[in-house]
């Protein structure tokens, strides 16, 4: 059945008498629940076309449009009333502005978890990566595929939910959420759920979305999107190409009330719900650009010659970014930075609690693997915020966890639990570096993998309970071994997947965090993993 009709039998029937609202929770199925939630194709116009080519369907979902071969032109394409499909060969933070101004994403290369795949489904955009048969020719604004070739006025439609591409115009049909069967049935969700769901959200409309869908606070703000915003990425650039501390923070001067105010509206729209603000995560050359003209216009901006800003460029340059300089590293490095963004929340939750809202603030350090590494960066947080409360007078709590997302960290959660408040697993991390994978590059062999049946699924999408799971277990024992009262949840891709929600379950989170348009999916699978073992405390 489709995921409405299952839906409409599952109501009728409880009004029967036939089944009870436990069981009519359990007969959804939360892997297809999703296109519920977003557009799709018309059934009847979709059976008129073939796709083209296939990829890899990383964002529910489905949108039309002419094609686009960089963030700029969909931006100024779709401010001048055109749809646009975003095609490129990969995704950068960079691209934030186009991806929001496109109906859908196509990239040649990257896995479920990959840039194009985790911004998207945050956005309820529909994606299709790793799409190996298209050939994506940025400059030439071309895409080749079977020997054709197709330019920004051929319209391709996208499937993000099977990751069939289509040439031509495919109607679409958007969801009615607001019908009684569908309130009806999430009524019934949460009265059987123990899991509490958050959304990953960095934005205003983000975190409205995933109020409106249930979600319960946020688990995961990404503070680094909010620095490539046209107004602010300067800023940003300037900071990293300083020679002094100084100029550094006279950079950072320029950035906080711009990230204060950020938070501001996020903890407006969420009330008094928690909000988890991850501290500055990507190493620092993500900011920086990479082609000719830009570094050239960055150069005359910030009175450097080219060669500086290049050599720059070079410096911060990584053969292995992900196990980088990255992280709360940065804060090690540039306790400025881990200062700014600290005065930025605290100010924010100040700011807002003079309205009348109780605000608590979590703040989340990345990448940590030591516990003296987590002090070091806890006592910058704590020495900044404590100053701003003591001089605005108020009664004010906040909090102060780490993600676990390297494998020591898992290995010393007993001992990292003596400073973090709260855990967050982050599972993409997590997983990449106890399997040794990388999540875009292994694309190219997991398909062996499992044609082979040596992988039986895709661990960035679904978490590896044997072997990433045991890591999760012990480290939440170990944790609470320590700190009986640790707040644990998880914010990585699987915090969205149902069996992966189940395991979360049975081990004893509190919560999980996953994509806006995917919390009634994570709430639904919560509710399933209660019924099936029941749990006593939230």
């Amino acid at each position: 059945r489709t995921p409405a009709a299952a839906l409409k039998m599952a109501c009728d029937m409880v009004d029967e008498g036939l089944i009870s609202e436990e069981e009519a929770v359990l007969r959804i199925d939360p892997v297809s629940f999703d296109k519920l939630l977003l557009p799709n194709f018309d059934k009847d116009d979709l059976a008129k076309h073939s796709p083209i080519t296939k990829g890899l369907p990383a964002g529910p979902g489905a949108g039309t449009g002419k094609l686009a071969f960089s963030a700029k032109e969909a931006e100024e394409r779709h401010s001048n009333g055109e749809k646009v499909i975003l095609v490129r060969a990969e995704t950068s933070p960079e691209d934030i502005v186009g991806m929001v101004a496109s109906e859908g994403i196509m990239t040649m290369r990257g896995g479920m978890t990959s840039h194009a795949a985790v911004v998207a489904r945050g956005m309820g955009k529909c994606c299709v990566t790793g799409c190996s048969e298209i050939v994506v020719d940025e400059e030439a604004r071309t895409l080749t595929l079977n020997g054709k070739t197709y330019g920004p006025e051929d319209v391709f439609s996208v499937d993000g939910s099977t990751g069939n591409i289509y040439l031509g115009d495919i109607k679409n049909v958007n969801p009615d959420l607001s019908s009684g069967d569908f309130v009806r049935l999430m009524g019934w969700v949460d009265n059987a759920r123990k899991l509490k769901v958050r959304p990953n959200a960095d934005t205003p409309r983000d975190a409205k979305q995933a109020k409106l869908f249930g979600a319960e606070g946020i688990g995961l703000c990404r503070t680094e999107h909010m620095f490539f915003d046209k107004d602010r990425i300067f800023s940003m650039r300037k900071m990293i190409l300083a020679d002094t501390v100084e100029e550094r923070k006279a950079a950072l001067a320029e950035i906080e009330p711009m990230q204060q105010k950020d938070f501001e509206e996020l903890y407006e729209i969420m009330g008094e719900m928690n909000v988890n603000v991850r501290l500055l995560d990507p190493p620092l050359h993500e900011f920086l650009p990479q082609e000719e003209d830009k570094i050239e216009e960055l150069a005359v901006a910030t009175g450097k010659t080219v060669a500086q800003v290049k050599a720059r460029i070079e410096e911060l340059h990584e053969f292995n970014p992900m196990m980088g300089h990255r992280g709360c590293r940065l804060a090690v490095s540039y306790p400025e930075i881990c200062e700014m963004q600290t005065s930025a929340i605290i100010k924010a939750a100040i700011n807002v609690s003079k309205k009348g809202l109780k605000v608590e603030p979590e703040i989340m350090v990345p990448l940590v693997l030591e516990v003296r590494e987590l002090k070091y960066v806890k006592d910058i947080i704590c020495r900044t915020a404590d100053a701003l409360i003591k001089e605005a007078g108020v009664n004010m709590t906040y909090h102060v966890g780490t993600m676990i997302e390297i494998p020591r960290a898992a290995l010393l959660s007993d001992e990292i639990a003596q400073e973090a408040e709260f855990f967050s697993f982050g599972t993409n991390d997590l997983t990449q570096m106890t399997f040794g994978f990388s999540r875009d590059d292994a694309t190219k062999f997991l398909p062996d993998y499992y044609s082979t049946k040596i992988l039986e699924e895709d661990p960035f999408k679904t978490l590896d309970q044997r072997g990433v799971g045991k890591l999760v277990k012990m480290a939440v024992e170990q944790g609470r071994s320590t700190r009986p009262e640790l707040h644990i949840g998880v914010c990585g891709e699987t915090g969205g997947e149902p069996n992966s929600i189940q395991f979360y379950h049975n081990v004893g989170l509190d919560y999980v965090s996953c994509s806006p348009f995917r919390v009634p999916v994570a709430r639904l699978a919560a509710a399933q993993a209660n019924i099936r073992n029941p749990r006593k405390t939230k």
